[in-house]
């Protein structure tokens, strides 16, 4: 059933806790600066895991807080992706989905992440993780992928939709600099992009889900990284490497998921070797802002099962 607002008072979106469990800091990676940030678990008990987390397309660390926020016995790490919120562009290279994966096998690598370290991508995130993991077999314990990219972008339904973006953001960079980066920071656009995909009707969740992409949808480095990014997000998807995804898998989709169909969720289970799919009632592509208590749940579900 979709939320219903119903005016009642009721806890923030946003728990007074999850800031004590906060810790921000910064690494350099291949040369590029990173940001990233912590949250410990409130209490370490034998279920506690260190996930991961990978952020979707022109998203940073903020959209999963929500998640976190539910899972106060696990000890996350959130970098904001090279490019996008506090993070530099990669230097020398394009932003390509092998150059993402590059960067979290570097990055786990700074942080002395090990092979139990669970690994979440969401949305673009999911493609980034999911290719990582297939040519890094070992590197992680599990993978869970939050509305996961499991069809090409650029056929089907949604093809149409997809071709009208790549020429937005083509045109946004061959623009002059001034006029580009306003098409591209566009808050116009951006409320209508985020009109399109929520879909709760509890207004106090509209109001945060459009206040926070206004606020962080605008948050990249420049036109030509985030036009890179924005090619390798609709060049690729995570059935391309399903098969070679030997580790047990969780799939959370959304059942009005417009982005990444549900019936193209059910086939990338179905090519998984060792795959769970959940489906969340109600939920399009926000699952982490619209609907993460029942998204923590499957997850901590997930490990619990999965656990050595």
């Amino acid at each position: 059933m979709e939320q219903v607002d119903t005016g009642a008072s009721r806890a923030p979106l946003l728990s007074t806790g999850l800031a004590a469990r906060t810790r921000a800091a910064s690494v350099t990676v291949g040369g590029t600066a990173i940001s990233y940030w912590v949250y410990e678990p409130v209490r370490v008990t034998p279920g506690t895991r260190t996930i991961l987390v990978v952020h979707g397309f022109r998203g940073d660390h903020h959209g999963l807080l929500r998640v976190a926020d539910q899972l106060t016995d696990m000890r996350l790490i959130m970098p904001d992706l090279p490019g996008f919120g506090a993070s530099a562009a990669l230097e020398g290279t394009e932003h390509t989905v092998d150059a993402y994966g590059g960067f979290v096998g570097g990055f786990m690598a700074a942080l002395g992440l090990g092979t139990d370290t669970v690994l979440l991508g969401h949305s673009f995130g999911s493609i980034v993780a999911s290719h990582f993991v297939a040519a890094n077999p070992g590197a992680v314990a599990e993978l869970i992928l939050v509305n996961p990219i499991a069809a090409p972008a650029l056929e089907g339904p949604k093809g149409l939709m997809t071709k009208l973006a790549v020429f937005y953001y083509e045109a946004a960079a061959r623009l002059p600099q001034r006029l580009g980066l306003a098409l591209l920071r566009s808050q116009a656009i951006v409320r209508v992009m985020s009109e399109a995909m929520a879909k709760t009707r509890d207004k106090e969740i509209r109001r945060f889900v459009h206040a926070q992409h206004s606020a962080y949808f605008s948050a990249f480095a420049d036109r030509d990284s985030l036009l890179q990014a924005f090619k390798a997000s609709v060049g690729s998807n995570v059935s391309e490497v399903a098969g070679q995804l030997t580790l047990p898998v969780l799939l959370i989709a959304g059942e009005k998921d417009e982005i990444a169909l549900l019936a193209d969720q059910h086939k990338l289970a179905a090519l998984l070797p060792d795959g769970t799919l959940e489906v969340i009632p109600g939920v399009g592509h926000l699952i982490h802002y619209e609907t993460p208590e029942p998204a923590a749940r499957y997850i901590r579900r997930f490990l619990k099962d999965h656990a050595a």
